[in-house]
């Protein structure tokens, strides 16, 4: 236009997105170019608009330049940049600046956070030499219609525009776009990867935003991508066969040949398969669209994708896994394809990310004792102990040994590896107060073993624990403190020289968990040679037990290990005197008496009972001074065969000890051990009894009665006088 006229054009520019250029260190400015023609009157004839970009590259940016500086000498030298924008372009450089470049060709955008990485289209193809520009759409529809080479060169355009998500609304809005990209990819995916991959990118740029997913689906993409990764998958195996054929018949030289060629093939073909998995788990977001997937088979193709050797693709493919996992029919999938298998090679790996990923994996899996039981035999274990020094992967992989050790087999493999010295260094050093629970867990888990605990103990291991524990009064500790006292054996004896400081510390400690486990940990101790009369009245400890067991307010963890401590000490004839001098006994009776539905409390009470009359100092005071001998007789036809059992030995002690209790307890006894004949005695007539005496069988046999030398006769008769029934009773 000439100068006299200019006056009569009037343009405006609007400043866009900024961007950053995906390969090379460059700006991406967009803007919007709006030109209006004028008439003689300064009115409007003509409009037009028209999208444009800048590309500002910064070929001085290194790690030491000054962000600031640079940022303004770019809108110094860019007038489209307002000065409203810097914080922007500071973002902008900033992140080309930490960028890390791309390596043997291949770029893509690492995620801040563990995950797969966004797929990037210039590792599948050059970066086009013309930039698209959104009013050109229709041009570039038109070469989808051209020939293969030219299909190529649409899609990575229209892909360019897809890429930035301030275009995507109209795109989708584009119908015939969206139509002739689905029919080119439906046709001619085989004939071209490139193309393929282009096309799946640009549905998968739409695929990042739920709202576009119904015209996802409309398509069909999600089954059409579950086609592509099928094909490509038998395509690789094919070419690893060649391979392996070629390797057996071709020279060396053809070898190497082949093999580069494969390498070229396989690294296109990575590309695809990540932006078809990376489409489907977008589209997975819908729990019915990933039931559909499930039943088109698609944890099978995730399985068999777990051999390639793209850390890119395998940390896709392992979170895709993770997030199918949670539900049981995926869960029992994986384990016919022994996913835990083919997971081991991954663990440990060089890539943080895909190896925390592969572990929370395990974590969804280990949940199920089948995986669990997998994990073991293919060697994970070890593996996964070595990972517990990683801080990255330390929480991960605790959590899974921690499901593992639930398995009383797999606590004996531990003690194989390093894991109870590590986890002894962590518990020690613990930089807080409380020691963190997974560790905890795993470690209590651990203790129950014999062989680890005594591990544990080893060098000043017990000593040190036990400081930790008191010093900051830790629960959890306490309770590993706990499991290591009961096993048999030597590491009992260790607790010897802690008996004050446990005893002590029930009057001192203010913390009822922590006060349970130290209760716990002396109602273990066992030992012949604890004289624990001594111990109960050096620290007061009847008067303490006492109180808790009349208190009312306490709580029935720590009053079951009072009396489980009561059981314990009560082997020492003096201390068992002790306790019924002092007044323990009624209230023992009276808790008996209150908690008859908890079967491990009633156990725990009568196994007391049972101490005290093995005592022949003790005995009488059981039978004369508490009701303790009638609840007995009474527990004797509890539905618990453990609490049958003790009351059985119990009253056979009291039997011994007082012939009137003995006729009583005998009587009980053969009542309850002839309970359904006498059942069936008291409630058929009499006519049916007396035929049955007179015809048929005899329900009682001579060989049926159990004869001792001091038997007895006794005769019972129902309300009919006329009906005589027999019994031997035992003695």
């Amino acid at each position: 236009m000439q100068s006299e006229d200019a006056k009569y054009l009037k343009k405006r520019v609007k400043t866009g997105s900024i961007d950053v250029h995906p390969t090379e260190k460059a700006l991406l400015v967009n803007y919007e170019l709006e030109a209006t023609i004028l008439g003689e009157l300064g009115d409007p004839m003509l409009g037009d608009k028209k999208e444009c970009q800048k590309i500002i590259r910064l070929t001085s940016l290194s790690a030491e330049t000054n962000v600031a500086q640079l940022a303004r000498e770019v809108m110094a030298r860019c007038q489209l940049i307002p000065p409203s924008r810097q914080p922007e372009l500071e973002q902008a450089i900033f992140y080309l600046q930490h960028r890390r470049p791309p390596r043997g060709g291949e770029t893509r955008q690492q995620s801040a956070a563990p995950g797969p990485s966004r797929p990037d289209s210039a590792a599948s193809s050059p970066e086009p030499a013309e930039l698209a520009q959104l009013t050109d759409v229709d041009s570039y529809v038109e070469l989808l219609y051209e020939e293969l080479s030219e299909k190529e060169r649409g899609a990575q355009l229209l892909l360019q525009l897809a890429r930035n998500p301030d275009n995507l609304d109209e795109l989708v809005n584009n119908e015939a776009m969206i139509g002739a990209l689905s029919r080119t990819l439906r046709e001619e995916w085989k004939k071209s990867t490139a193309l393929a991959t282009s096309i799946v990118y640009i549905f998968f740029c739409m695929s990042t935003f739920s709202q576009f997913h119904g015209i996802i689906v409309k398509q069909k993409m999600g089954s059409l991508c579950m086609d592509i990764v099928d094909h490509e998958l038998k395509r690789y195996a094919q070419w690893r066969e060649d391979l392996a054929r070629r390797k057996r018949a071709a020279s060396e030289a053809e070898f190497q040949q082949a093999r580069v060629t494969l390498v070229r093939l396989v690294k296109k073909q990575n590309q695809l398969l990540r932006v078809c998995l990376y489409l489907l788990l977008n589209l997975a977001e819908d729990v019915k669209t990933e039931e559909k997937m499930r039943r088109r088979g698609v944890v099978p193709l995730l399985c068999r994708c777990l051999d390639r050797d793209s850390a890119d693709l395998l940390l896709l493919v392992v979170t895709f896994l993770k997030k199918l996992s949670v539900y049981v029919e995926n869960k029992d999938d994986m384990l016919d394809l022994s996913v835990c298998e083919r997971l081991s090679p991954l663990v440990p790996h060089d890539n943080a990310d895909l190896l925390n990923v592969t572990i929370r994996l395990l974590l969804n899996l280990s949940f199920d004792a089948k995986h669990r039981a997998q994990m073991v035999n293919v060697g994970l274990l070890p593996k996964l102990v070595n990972l517990i020094p990683s801080p990255r992967q330390r929480s991960a992989a605790i959590a899974v040994l921690y499901h593992l050790s639930m398995d009383d087999k797999v606590k004996s493999m531990f003690a194989y590896t390093d894991c109870i010295p590590i986890c002894m260094k962590l518990v020690l050093e613990w930089p807080e107060p409380k020691v963190g629970l997974e560790l905890m867990a795993l470690c209590i888990n651990l203790t129950a073993n014999k062989r680890n605990a005594e591990l544990v103990c080893e060098g000043d291991g017990l000593p040190l624990l036990v400081a930790r524990a008191f010093q900051h009064q830790d629960p959890l500790v306490m309770k590993m403190v706990r499991n290591i006292s009961q096993h048999e054996g030597q590491t009992k004896v260790l607790f010897l020289e802690f008996l004050g400081e446990f005893a002590e510390s029930l009057h001192s400690c203010s913390e009822e968990e922590f006060v349970v486990e130290t209760v716990g940990v002396l109602g273990n101790l066992s030992i012949p040679d604890l004289d624990f009369d001594r111990l109960f009245r050096q620290f007061r400890l009847v008067d303490w037990m006492k109180s808790k067991l009349t208190s009312g307010s306490c709580e029935d963890d720590l009053l079951l290990e009072v009396v489980v401590l009561m059981g314990t000490a009560c082997a020492d004839e003096a201390c068992s005197l002790l306790l019924a001098e002092a007044g323990l006994l009624p209230p023992l009776v009276d808790l008996l008496n209150a908690k008859q539905e908890d079967d491990e409390m009633v156990l725990q009470i009568i196994y007391v009972f049972h101490q005290l009359t093995a005592h022949p100092s003790t005995r009488q005071l059981i039978i004369r001074d508490t009701h303790a001998p009638a609840y007995l007789v009474d527990l004797l036809h509890d539905k618990n065969a453990q609490i049958r059992r003790v009351c059985d030995a119990t009253l056979d002690l009291i039997a011994e000890a007082d012939p009137a209790w003995a006729t009583r307890i005998r009587l009980e006894k053969f009542r309850w051990h002839n309970s359904q004949w006498l059942d069936m005695v008291e409630t058929q007539p009499a006519e049916e009894v007396t035929a049955y005496d007179t015809d048929g069988e005899p329900f009682l046999h001579e060989r049926d009665v159990l004869y001792q030398s001091d038997t007895s006769s006794e005769v019972l008769l129902d309300d009919d006088s006329s009906t005589h029934v027999r019994f031997d009773v035992l003695e």
